[in-house]
This record gives C-alpha cells, sequence and structure tokens, in this order.
C-alpha cells in the first residue's frame, strides 16, 4: 500500500517518524541495547550482589539514609523482602543498619563506603560503555539523540539528569524522586 501523497508503483518509503509503531520498535531495540549494557556492568560484581541487591544499594545510595519502611516504599516491594536483601548486603560490608541518633527506637539503614564505590563501580562502567556507543553517532545525529531522549524521558515522567558539574545521582535519580531501576 502506498503512503500519503505517493504513486502506488513506487518504492515504500520510511516509515513516519510520527509513526508510534516505528517510534515504539525503535525504543525497544534500543532498549535491548541498554539493557544488554546494564548487564554488562553489572556482570563484573555479580559475584558480590544480585541485581535487586544493586538496586537496593542504589536506592540507598541516592537518597540517603532511611527507615525500612521508607527504603521498602522506595524499591517497591515488602519490608521483608528489603530487609531480606539488606541482611546479605549487610554481611558482604555494603550496607550497615545504625541507631537513629535523633530517635533511639529507630534503626536507619545506609550505604557503606564500600557499597558506595560499587555503586559507583557499576554506574562508571556503564557510563563508559553508553559513552563509547555516542561517539560512534554521527555528532549531528547526536543532537536530535538528546532532543528525542528528553522527550521520551519527559512523556514518562523520569527525573532528568543532572547538569555536567554537578554531583550526580547515579543513573539520573534525584533524592526527592522514587528511583526506578
Amino acid at each position: 500500500m502506498a503512503a500519503h501523497g505517493q504513486a502506488p508503483d513506487d518504492p515504500p518509503t520510511a516509515p513516519d517518524r510520527d509513526d508510534v509503531d516505528a517510534v515504539t520498535r525503535a525504543v525497544l531495540t534500543a532498549s535491548r541495547l541498554l539493557v544488554a549494557v546494564s548487564a554488562r556492568s553489572l556482570a563484573a560484581v555479580e559475584d558480590r550482589v544480585t541485581l535487586p541487591q544493586f538496586r537496593l544499594l542504589v536506592v540507598l545510595s541516592t537518597h540517603g539514609e532511611a527507615k525500612l519502611v521508607t527504603l521498602a516504599e522506595r524499591l517497591g516491594v515488602n519490608p521483608s523482602t528489603a530487609m531480606r536483601m539488606l541482611d546479605r548486603l549487610i554481611a558482604a560490608g555494603l550496607a550497615e543498619r545504625q541507631v537513629n541518633p535523633a530517635n533511639r527506637r529507630e534503626t536507619v539503614l545506609r550505604v557503606t563506603p564500600e557499597g558506595h564505590r560499587l555503586v559507583e563501580e557499576v554506574t562508571a562502567g556503564r557510563r563508559r560503555e553508553v559513552a563509547s556507543i555516542v561517539e560512534r553517532i554521527a555528532p549531528e545525529q547526536r543532537a536530535a539523540l538528546i532532543d528525542a531522549l528528553r522527550a521520551f524521558t519527559d512523556a514518562g515522567g523520569e527525573a532528568a539528569a543532572p547538569a555536567e558539574g554537578t554531583d550526580a545521582y547515579p543513573l539520573g535519580w534525584a533524592p526527592d524522586l522514587p528511583a526506578r531501576a
């Protein structure tokens, strides 16, 4: 079938840029690449943490110390699930429990310096690999990609990554928004 304004015997043209199906396919293809990049960055530390445990570390690292219930809410899991993950991270020296100095009846959870190093290591590896891919894109296409990705993340309600030269939150999450990993 010919596209609008195209003769029936003309070869088919590339999908219209506004075609939702074409954009969806392109995003899904790109997401496979990004999932592979993420998986490779985590493979370097898979002997130390699982993906859910890493996600917990990122949330604690991003948001700072928290009570168990707050952490579970941010992760979208039950407190018992968060506690099991946390127990393993504490045993590995990547997180710790401490009595809240403001209320000695409460316990707060935080990432240890070793846990912060692990999050930074994985995030830096991911950033290097993404940068390597972006370097292979023609400069004029990079600007279009920035605009398209900003529109996509805005439409999805994702927080923007901090500006260059500011303290970056791991993976672009802002401390006042729920983390999504």
